[in-house]
C-alpha cells in the first residue's frame, strides 16, 4: 500500500517501476493511485538481451495502456447522489407519498404515508422517521412528502 500513502504523505504523483514479467503488477499500481508507469519494451523477446525476461512486446504494451485505463477509470470520483444518468431515472423509484388527506397536526401513520412510485419524495429508508411525526401543514391525498411537511 505504499503509493497511497507515498501520494498523500508528500502530495505528489506516484509511479512504479516494473520489471515484473506481465501487466498485472502495473495494472494493480494504477488501481491503487499510481499515474506514471515504467516498464521495458522490445520488439521480439525471442532476439534475447538482457531485460528480454521481462520486457513487453508491442501487443503486450497495447494491452497494459487498455488495462491501467479501465483501472484508472474504476477509480471514479467522490460523488454522493444520483448522476445526471440516474436522475431521469428517478421517477421510476419509490418514494413516501401522502396516500390519505392529513390535516396539519396529524400524526403520520403507515395508514396514510407508503412508498410507492414515482420518486419524488422522501426515499422509503425514511418511513420509521416519518411514522409518528405530526403533519406541519394539510397535505392532500397523493403529495410527495418532504421534510418541510414534518413538524
Amino acid at each position: 500500500m505504499s503509493i497511497p500513502h507515498l501520494r498523500e504523505a508528500f502530495g505528489c504523483e506516484v509511479g512504479i517501476s516494473d520489471h515484473t514479467m506481465g501487466i498485472g503488477a502495473a495494472v494493480a499500481a494504477v488501481a491503487l493511485g499510481a499515474t506514471v508507469i515504467e516498464k521495458h519494451v522490445t520488439l521480439r523477446r525471442a532476439d534475447g538481451g538482457v531485460d528480454s525476461a521481462f520486457s513487453l512486446e508491442p501487443h503486450e504494451v497495447r494491452a497494459l495502456v487498455e488495462e491501467s485505463e479501465r483501472a484508472r477509470l474504476s477509480l471514479g470520483q467522490v460523488h454522493y447522489g444520483a448522476s445526471s444518468a440516474e436522475k431521469a431515472s428517478l421517477k421510476y423509484r419509490r418514494s413516501l407519498y401522502v396516500v390519505a388527506d392529513i390535516q396539519a397536526g396529524e400524526v403520520f401513520s403507515e395508514a396514510n404515508v407508503r412508498a410507492i412510485r414515482p420518486g419524488f419524495g422522501l426515499a422509503p429508508k425514511h418511513l420509521d422517521a416519518v411514522i409518528g411525526r405530526r403533519a406541519a401543514r394539510d397535505l392532500p391525498r397523493g403529495t410527495p412528502l418532504s421534510w418541510e411537511a414534518l413538524a
